[in-house]
């Protein structure tokens, strides 16, 4: 089944639990966490302490993307927080396998991210470890960014692949994901959705995230609430 999971790097800080708690009224399942250092991407956003934060006014999993060097040293921290699942960069993990295996000793949910310039063939011995790999369809850093269109066949590939193996991790897609491009995406095979802009962007999070769900499953050929 297609997820909608509001991202709330876009959302208004100062009503973070009325947004967030709006966002799952219109739809939203998971909510998804950036974590910026401003050393592995070009900017700084939210770690831990938020996360705890938001452990107390959602039940929904939390899903934290790790933009970040050394993202090992933050797992344990992630994990008694609150946080679900973890997913870390091909190319910022020194040692992929062992990172993925320290996310799950924790207790969390292992991912695997991959940038626009990175190949899914890279992925293949690790992704029998992994509940789902973030393709990210724009250069990791900042919300608002234009879709990036070969996107598309990164996600046509991480499905075929998962057949051809025989397994069962999930696709999710990062970046420019709005009522332009959101049935492209959905038809291309992702079923876990990141939006932060087209859903907390102009106030109304609630409206916002019950019109996105629905074009997904619209385009994926599910019934929507």
């Amino acid at each position: 089944m297609v997820e909608l999971a509001p991202s709330i790097l876009s959302a208004d800080f100062a009503h973070l639990a009325e947004q967030i708690q709006a966002a799952e009224r219109g739809g939203g399942t998971v909510i998804h966490v950036d974590v910026m250092d401003g050393h592995f991407v070009p900017n700084i956003t939210m770690g831990p302490p938020v996360v705890a934060s938001l452990r107390k006014v959602t039940k929904l999993p939390i899903d934290c993307h790790l933009m970040i060097e050394n993202p090992d040293e933050f797992i344990p921290a992630l994990a008694e927080a609150g946080a679900n699942w973890v997913s870390v960069h091909y190319e910022a993990c020194r040692h992929l396998h062992r990172s993925l295996e320290l996310i799950e000793q924790h207790g969390m949910k292992p991912a695997v991210v991959i940038n626009p310039a990175t190949r899914v063939n890279l992925l293949i011995d690790i992704l029998p470890m992994v509940h789902h790999v973030l393709v990210m369809s724009v250069n990791p850093g900042f919300g608002g960014q234009e879709f990036i269109r070969f996107s598309l066949e990164k996600i046509r590939h991480l499905c075929a692949v998962r057949a051809e193996l025989g397994l069962e991790y999930r696709v999710e897609v990062d970046g420019g994901i709005a009522p332009e491009t959101i049935a492209q995406v959905v038809e291309a095979g992702a079923d876990l959705l990141v939006a932060g802009n087209a859903i907390f962007g102009d106030g109304h999070p609630e409206e916002n995230a019950r019109r996105l769900i629905h074009m997904a499953r619209a385009a994926a050929g599910e019934c929507s609430k």
